[in-house]
């Protein structure tokens, strides 16, 4: 029993070894290539980022503004109902500003873009991977990577920051709506405290960690996708592995990134 439960965690161990070897291989050709592809001969694929940019960003848009108000406005609700008994409700804007540009903005708007544009990174590649599209291409002197990867990590990097600032404003202004419905306040003076709350650290921490999320959810995609095998279940297996694998990292790096900010000050 004991040789096979230690049988078994090695295997397991050598697995995470092979995967995280790969995930280091096609990290540094990706780099390679986002160096290079501008200096070629055929040049960055600017009309496939651009396509994917649309897919990633603009399509997004309608669940991004949905959750994020909805996150705004129970953010706001929430603190209300303990800010009245000390008769600071005023102080709702803080607390919904800060911790939707801080926190909440980045974090929800990545795990939205990993279920719906990080799933299907994986799903297509794989496809491609398991019609032998990929291997087509490799037959045909283009670099799949360059071809298929460095697009859509160059699209989410672009796109995630500029879902992540408008989810904070949408969200923000879901505040401003129980506070004037609910609260009674203002809505110059719920916007005049959150602008007096916020500070630039606190709207580019944001930023920040959403363009590392964006690395993180094209980066898993992209890698699952090229590992599929075995057909359609093995799409399907890869798909739901990116989606799982994304948000581990994605909750595990805002973690890293909170608490180098809560030290740095």
């Amino acid at each position: 029993m004991m040789a096979e439960l230690l049988a078994g965690m090695g295997r397991r161990a050598l697995s995470i070894r092979d995967n995280l070897a790969a995930a280091y291989r096609l990290l540094i050709r990706v780099a390679a290539r986002l160096a290079s592809a501008p200096f070629s001969a055929k040049g960055f694929r600017w009309p496939a980022t651009c396509r994917q940019m649309v897919r990633i960003g603009v399509e997004s848009l309608p669940i991004v503004f949905l959750i994020a108000g909805s996150v705004g406005m129970i953010v706001a609700l929430q603190a209300a109902t303990q800010l009245r008994r000390v008769g600071a409700t005023i102080y709702v804007a803080d607390l919904v500003g800060v911790s939707l540009t801080r926190e909440l903005g980045p974090l929800m708007t990545a795990i939205i873009i990993a279920g719906r544009s990080g799933s299907a990174i994986a799903a297509e590649l794989g496809t491609m991977k398991v019609s032998e599209e990929v291997d087509a291409l490799t037959a045909m002197g283009l670099d799949p990577v360059e071809f298929l990867a460095l697009p859509r990590i160059v699209a989410m990097a672009i796109m995630l920051p500029c879902l992540t600032t408008l989810a904070d404003v949408i969200g923000i202004l879901g505040g401003v709506a129980v506070a004037w419905l609910s609260l009674g306040i203002p809505v110059a003076n719920y916007l005049e405290q959150t602008l007096h709350a916020l500070l630039l650290k606190d709207i580019f921490s944001g930023l920040i960690k959403s363009w590392v999320f964006a690395g993180i959810i094209a980066g898993v995609g992209c890698y699952q996708g090229f590992r599929v095998e075995g057909g359609a279940e093995g799409v399907g297996r890869r798909t739901t592995a990116s989606v799982v694998a994304s948000i581990f990292l994605i909750i595990a790096a805002d973690l890293v990134f909170t608490l180098i900010f809560y030290v740095l000050g």
